[in-house]
């Protein structure tokens, strides 16, 4: 009865479905970050407004009001990052359910058997893999073009202490080592005695949804982050496992 007084149809059902689908998305996206309190303390204020109105707090309400007057553009100004990040998540997860497995079973046998070696042999790498981000800008104007099929030589070689490419990272694009020596963006870590290998690991998942493998020269350990995630002390059994789920 009560649904015939509102009319509600097809269309309303489909418009709250897809709401409540986006409410969801941006839920998700924003479990673990700072946006999240960063939005606890626009309701708070949203709270304290509300407040101020009912109990005749002038001044307290008009300057609220001319703060939230201007809230778009607070939000964008405080969550540019987050909003850069969460929608090119958003659009690589999509673009991922139509794009084909980009690297071989056997390529990533030598990808680990490398960072394997390298780890035995203290020699520190960063390897970057891509997905559905392209990484085209930091191919162009930071690396050296390489455009080779990875093996597990060439890594090494390049990964030489005293190899010209050591420094910076390795991008691996469509199956193909595209450049190296790239200079990736380093992630701000708290708590956590990370060098600038592990960081421009960390950086660089997350801003983009690619997943970069990080051997450390110090400790001889393979790391692998993900979303600005660290997974550490890896063998070359769990290396594959981790590359083939996110692969």
């Amino acid at each position: 009865m009560l649904l015939e007084i509102y009319d509600f149809n097809w269309r309303d059902a489909l418009d709250i479905s897809l709401v409540t689908l986006l409410l969801y998305q941006v839920v998700q996206m924003l479990r673990g970050t700072r946006a999240l309190a960063v939005l606890s303390g626009l309701g708070g204020l949203a709270l304290l407004y509300l407040l101020s109105r009912n109990m005749g707090l002038y001044t307290l309400s008009w300057l609220l009001q001319h703060v939230f007057s201007s809230l778009f553009v607070l939000i964008v100004v405080i969550f540019q990052a987050d909003i850069r990040q969460a929608l090119g998540e958003l659009g690589a997860r999509y673009a991922r359910m139509f794009k084909r497995r980009n690297i071989s079973a056997d390529m990533l046998d030598e990808l680990a058997q490398a960072c394997v070696d390298m780890a035995r042999l203290r020699v520190g790498a960063l390897i970057v893999l891509e997905r559905g981000i392209l990484l085209g800008d930091m191919i162009r104007n930071e690396g050296v073009r390489l455009d080779a099929l990875p093996s597990r030589r060439l890594l090494m070689n390049i990964f030489y202490p005293k190899a010209p490419l050591h420094d910076g990272a390795v991008i691996i694009s469509k199956g193909r080592i595209m450049a190296a020596a790239c200079i990736l963006p380093l992630a701000v870590t708290i708590g956590q005695n990370f060098g600038t290998r592990h960081r421009a690991g960390l950086g660089i998942t997350e801003e983009s949804d690619a997943v970069a493998i990080i051997v450390s020269e110090e400790r001889g350990e393979i790391s692998v982050a993900i979303q600005g995630k660290l997974i550490r002390a890896l063998d070359g059994g769990r290396l594959r496992q981790v590359l083939n789920e996110n692969l």
